[in-house]
């Protein structure tokens, strides 16, 4: 008398079927991803945001040193009688990315001309809200005229 696999399974004690453990596997994690991708998301955004807060941070400092660099150029290479705060200005802003905001300030102190630019760094994008903190770059180069 041949027994059937299901009996041969009982007598032996081999493993259930395939089905049984399928449906306990099911029932007994029912929602346990949820609630983990429900507990991680916040805290995996609010990483990213930082992350690409400090990049922003990061990337106005390298403008205002730039810029800074840039103005003090012009405004030590501008003929005598042209206006030495317009030539900085205009140099300065000329690589400033389109929301960036910037103060640019430009002096001559005997032999020397300096700039100091001072750019606002955004909340997550330029060209919307900026945060108080400002990254400042100084710069002085002698006259050339």
């Amino acid at each position: 008398m041949r027994l059937r696999v299901r009996d041969r399974r009982r007598r032996t004690g081999g493993a259930p079927p395939a089905d049984a453990i399928r449906r306990r596997g099911r029932m007994g994690d029912q929602g346990q991803m949820t609630i983990e991708f429900t507990t991680m998301a916040p805290i995996i955004l609010a990483t990213l945001v930082l992350l690409w807060q400090a990049a922003l941070t990061g990337y106005a400092l390298v403008l205002s040193g730039n810029a800074a660099d840039k103005a003090v150029r012009a405004g030590a290479t501008v003929d005598p009688w042209k206006d030495r705060g317009q030539a900085c200005d205009r140099a300065g802003r000329e690589d400033l990315p389109g929301g960036w905001n910037a103060d640019i300030s430009c002096h001559a102190e005997g032999d020397m001309v300096k700039a100091t630019v001072s750019v606002y760094v955004p909340v997550l994008f330029p060209g919307g809200v900026d945060f108080p903190l400002r990254i400042t770059s100084k710069s002085a180069a002698a006259k050339e005229s």
